[in-house]
């Protein structure tokens, strides 16, 4: 016999005694806030409508990703399988049954910081509709795994998105009469709350120039070279593309063999030096690795028209250049972080091909070769969703906006990445707190529009570097002749690299390859500092084809990854010898110029200062002169691979 739920907690739930004790003084000034508030939200309506700039969708855009028709061909398919669309009916109805039954006999719900607020657990109707709504959204899951078999892959991962868009956006919690929080906070601020969320949320939208630009930090607490890529070192090398930055040695010996890192473009590298704590680069230094990294140029309209091949030859040959020229080391060890990691491989496929040996190992971070399992970015590279894209990059002068690009990461993780900073900024009208690594996310970085095209279209969609036929200046090279040794790092919880895409692109090495699978995500999982004691991995030094099969097979370790790749990276580090004073090139200390300007800064016009390590200068308004082939376009008559 189930026990009752005691529903005298209702009495001394928060919310009704806060309204109690509401008295003619504090309705007063309520009153006198929503009535501001009032005033506030038709101002940021007016000032949203006239900065929209809405036009209508041209034919055949009113669903540029395929939501709308995926959503479509889930119904069809539930319409072709009365049999199964009646077992979901039947089992909504009888989870519906269930859930009464839950709430009498109290049954504890899963955690989740959404509904942390006591109200969830102590007020019947808030109860009900937490209840309510996790039903609805585990049915309408459910439907989609109901006709899966009948869905086409494309389709079901479309369909599966989007739902999950949709669930997360019915949340309770995303409403201000259903969140008790939010209510709680006009009674006890008297309305101050609801006004200072609408004044909020008209700062973002000016801030966004029409578009609701989200705050998720405090951006003036932080400054890039003060209080955030504090490690110390100088830029040694800097051409249109490329800064390098030396560092510093923090120890009388360093390991002979430098290391060079090729970080993401589509985000400024100092993910990698945020705090002293949880800094890979001081980490590096400290195990005596004489640390180089890159920092790339955001794109404007002198290097708007770069493509993939420029990106290798001003990007990571002039890197290998300048690097084993500083050091005078015949051979390196290098490091790309996701996109900059697929980037490394193209070129150690070319360098393959040529017989150049200077790059002696390769440790990539977070990084995609092959992208048959690219997850749900996937979503944007259809014939539809590339056309939008050219569209955008278009308007844009032929450039990518990191506005855009940063908008489309946060909502893969809605939930806390958007919708947290709506209830907080908005409805209960916070002000953002400064948070380092949300700073860095929203520091972000314009990409060349060619670039970006052929990124979704040859490896997204057409997969062309896992198959062998992705071009390096107008070449096909091979995966298989990269025949140095290689260490892969995943993320078993990453939502923009999948690890089980990152493991089937390890199989293509040529070479000795070590996967090794961190907990956490994308960047927890990758910039976890030893010291910081979290999350764990795994270790295998097989790599079975199956990645199941690897990870049944792999022992469990504590902590950060990082003490397992030192196993595996110490060795090919070289000898301990003398330390060297970095050189003083004339170009600046660390962070350098690229990494300190923002999108703000280079929409007025501003351009690094200069110089380039050839002695020329910046020169304002003059977009570099192409060498090489017209400018890459999606092929005529193109359509996505099967």
């Amino acid at each position: 016999m189930t026990k009752g739920r005691n529903f005298d907690n209702f009495g001394a739930s928060t919310l009704p005694n806060k309204f109690a004790d509401v008295n003619s003084e504090s309705l007063q000034a309520m009153t006198t806030n929503l009535v501001a508030a009032v005033q506030e939200a038709q101002s940021l309506l007016v000032e949203s409508l006239n900065g929209a700039n809405i036009a209508p969708p041209a034919p055949g855009q009113a669903d540029p990703f395929g939501g709308i028709e995926a959503q479509m061909k889930l119904g069809a398919a539930l319409a072709r399988n009365p049999e199964k669309s009646s077992h979901a009916m039947m089992t909504l109805f009888q989870g519906w049954m269930n859930l009464f039954q839950s709430m009498a006999s109290g049954t504890p719900l899963p955690r989740d910081r959404r509904f942390a607020d006591p109200e969830w657990e102590a007020n019947p109707a808030f109860n009900f509709m937490r209840r309510a709504w996790m039903l609805n959204a585990e049915w309408l899951q459910g439907l989609i795994d109901t006709v899966a078999d009948d869905l086409d892959d494309d389709v079901e991962l479309k369909a599966r998105f989007y739902m999950s868009q949709f669930i997360d956006a019915m949340s309770p919690t995303n409403m201000m009469a259903t969140n008790p929080a939010a209510i709680r906070a006009m009674i006890e601020t008297k309305g101050e709350s609801v006004l200072a969320g609408l004044r909020n949320a008209r700062e973002d939208m000016q801030r966004g120039e029409g578009r609701l630009a989200i705050s998720q930090t405090d951006e003036d607490a932080y400054e890039i070279g003060k209080n955030v890529a504090t490690a110390k070192g100088n830029v040694i090398f800097r051409n249109k593309l490329i800064e390098i930055i030396h560092y510093n040695p923090t120890r009388k010996k360093m390991r002979e063999r430098p290391m060079l890192i090729f970080p993401p473009w589509i985000n400024k590298f100092y993910i990698l030096d945020l705090q002293p704590e949880n800094s890979m680069i001081r980490w590096l230094l400290s195990k005596r690795v004489n640390t180089f990294v890159v920092s790339w140029r955001s794109a404007d309209d002198e290097t708007k028209d770069y493509d993939w091949d420029d990106y290798i030859e001003h990007g990571i040959l002039a890197a290998v250049d300048a690097v084993t020229k500083e050091t005078k080391s015949k051979k390196i060890n290098t490091v790309g972080y996701c996109i900059g990691g697929t980037l490394l491989s193209t070129a150690l496929a070319h360098m393959g091909k040529i017989g150049d040996e200077r790059i002696q190992s390769a440790t990539y971070f977070a990084s995609q070769s092959d992208f048959e399992l690219a997850g749900e970015l996937k979503i944007f590279t259809g014939e539809d969703g590339l056309q939008q894209v050219e569209k955008v990059i278009e308007e844009q002068d032929g450039i990518m906006p990191g506005e855009m690009m940063g908008e489309t990461f946060n909502w893969l993780r809605p939930a806390d990445l958007v919708w947290r900073y709506v209830v907080d900024n908005y409805m209960m009208g916070k002000q953002p707190r400064p948070f380092d690594l949300l700073y860095w996310n929203a520091d972000q970085t314009n990409i060349p529009g060619q670039t970006h095209r052929q990124y979704l279209t040859q490896f997204y969609n057409m997969n062309q570097l896992s198959r062998g036929k992705f071009k390096v200046f107008g070449e096909p090279v091979s995966m298989a002749d990269i025949k140095i040794p290689v260490f892969v790092q995943a993320s078993r919880s990453d939502h923009i690299c999948p690890w089980h895409s990152i493991y089937k692109g390890a199989q293509n090495f040529g070479g000795p390859t070590q996967f090794t699978l961190a907990g956490s995500g994308h960047i927890a999982g990758v910039i976890n500092h030893p010291d910081a004691q979290k999350y764990q991995h795994w270790h295998n030094q097989d790599l079975p084809d199956n990645p199941g099969r690897w990870l049944s097979s792999a022992e469990e370790r504590p902590g950060s990854w990082w003490p397992s790749w030192w196993e595996w990276l110490r060795p090919l580090s070289g000898d301990k010898v003398d330390s060297v004073k970095v050189k003083d090139r004339k170009l600046g200390a660390a962070p350098g110029q690229y990494a300190a300007l923002k999108l703000k800064d280079i929409a007025a016009g501003a351009k690094p200062a200069g110089p380039y390590s050839d002695g020329t200068m910046p020169t304002p308004g003059k977009p570099m002169v192409k060498k090489k082939k017209p400018s890459y376009r999606l092929p005529a008559g193109w359509r996505p691979r099967d």
